[in-house]
């Protein structure tokens, strides 16, 4: 097996990462750097740290030069960061001593991987976000069109009171919502340039640390956070934070179509399933069981990452090192929950007969509430309550449904309405309703 399930020729397709993919390989990676040394020297050059003439020159030959991935290795292994390696790379291939010795002038390693890395990490959340309107849109098609189909509501994995299947679908798209309205706070609060030289204090820019560090994050189109944050992985963590709540949201969904999915109650049919190789009849769900395994990956990717976010004095290898290893998986694995449920909410089919057949078979108990809060009208509560208990009981020793014997015992009591799902399920359609109406303003 690949070392990582989105690098694998046999996996990729499995947990499809889609566009994100390309964002986090060794070529996207060098690129980025490339522009944040060429959008640095252009910064300089404007504020007259270098010259002008190197400034263009520099700043035309990141957008121009390709630099080998591969040939930076070794350089990467000695020093513990590409950045050496690459500044020398970049040097040598830019054949212009006279301007090459300008480049990186005063920033350090981590100030070029930082800003490059919030490059790329900027286009994986504008990637997040047209994927969740795509699945909001779609859950609100499904919470609209079936706000009005009863089903029973569970607790503790136990029937409680009616719900609809349009309610149900909301309750998955209500965290999506939230989600999408919190990008814009993110940004603003994450995606940051880093510049701040060889130990954060901007000693290295005589005097112009601040006005150059806005500079480039104007011309990067980054955040200016007006301090360094080499130890401070706050931006780094908001957004994995943010990456994880998606693909735990998202595994939620996957848990209850794994339970509404199977064989014991079929209450949804998925789009697509997966086949057994021995067994013919199995139609497994294969997408809802992705969905779960990326949530738990990517959970505990980040609670490694937290680990990481405690760097020792103004740079901590180890820590530094460690972020390296596990954000890319985790931002590839909450992209990758993402486009496994553009994929499977569409073909998403409730059974409405099977969803019939579970308030039938239940004999009424599933109205026992209602039923406790009708008998109010003439008892107190914890006498209707009591009563009630006494009537499920009966009702599940003799198999008689619990209207009957309702019926029964409070003859002169209004039953009516009362053991008809589509008239007990609360505000469940207008949530429903609600829910798709607010994606529509979207």
């Amino acid at each position: 097996m690949a070392g990582s399930v989105h690098d694998s020729q046999l996996y990729n397709r499995l947990f499809p990462a889609g566009e994100a993919a390309r964002l986090f390989t060794d070529s996207a990676e060098v690129r980025a750097m490339l522009l944040v040394e060429g959008a640095l020297a252009k910064a300089q050059g404007a504020l007259g740290l270098i010259p002008g003439e190197s400034a263009d020159f520099i700043h035309r030959a990141s957008l121009e030069i390709p630099l080998d991935p591969g040939g930076l290795a070794t350089s990467a292994a000695q020093n513990g960061v590409p950045v050496p390696g690459l500044v020398a790379a970049f040097r040598k291939a830019m054949e212009a001593p006279e301007h090459a010795q300008y480049l990186h002038w005063g920033a350090t390693s981590q100030d070029i991987m930082d800003s490059a890395q919030m490059l790329r990490l900027r286009q994986l959340l504008a990637l997040c976000e047209t994927g969740l309107q795509e699945v909001l849109q779609t859950l609100a098609t499904q919470a609209e069109a079936h706000a009005d189909l009863p089903m029973a509501g569970r607790t503790y994995g136990q029937f409680a009171t009616p719900v609809s299947f349009g309610s149900h679908v909301a309750a998955w798209g209500w965290p999506l919502l939230d989600l999408l309205e919190d990008l814009p706070a993110l940004r603003r609060n994450a995606l940051w340039v880093s510049l701040s030289g060889a130990a954060g204090t901007s000693a290295e820019f005589t005097g112009k640390g601040p006005e150059l560090r806005a500079a480039l994050a104007n011309g990067l189109g980054l955040g200016d956070p007006e301090r360094s944050w080499h130890a401070d992985r706050g931006p780094v963590l908001r957004i994995a934070a943010w990456l994880t709540r998606l693909a735990q949201v998202l595994g939620k969904m996957g848990e209850d179509l794994v339970l509404m999915a199977q064989s014991s109650a079929g209450e949804v049919r998925l789009g697509a399933a997966g086949g057994s190789s021995t067994m013919p009849q199995k139609q497994n769900p294969v997408q809802p069981s992705v969905l779960i395994a990326l949530a738990r990956q990517v959970i505990g990717l980040e609670a490694t990452l937290k680990g990481a976010g405690m760097p020792r004095q103004e740079r901590d290898g180890a820590a530094w090192f460690t972020e390296w290893m596990t954000l890319p998986q985790l931002c590839l694995s909450a992209c990758a929950a993402l486009e496994t449920a553009r994929d499977l909410v569409p073909g998403l089919q409730p059974q409405a007969q099977t969803m019939a057949a579970v308030f039938a078979d239940s004999l009424g108990l599933l109205h026992a509430e209602a039923l406790s809060f009708r008998l109010t009208e003439t008892l107190p509560r914890p006498e209707a309550q009591a009563a009630v208990k006494s009537l499920a009981q009966e009702c599940v020793a003799t198999g008689t449904p619990l209207a009957d014997l309702a019926a029964r015992a409070f003859p002169d009591t209004d039953l009516d309405g009362l053991f008809d799902p589509s008239r007990q399920m609360g505000e469940a359609p207008a949530t429903a309703r609600a829910f798709a109406a607010k994606v529509a303003r979207l």
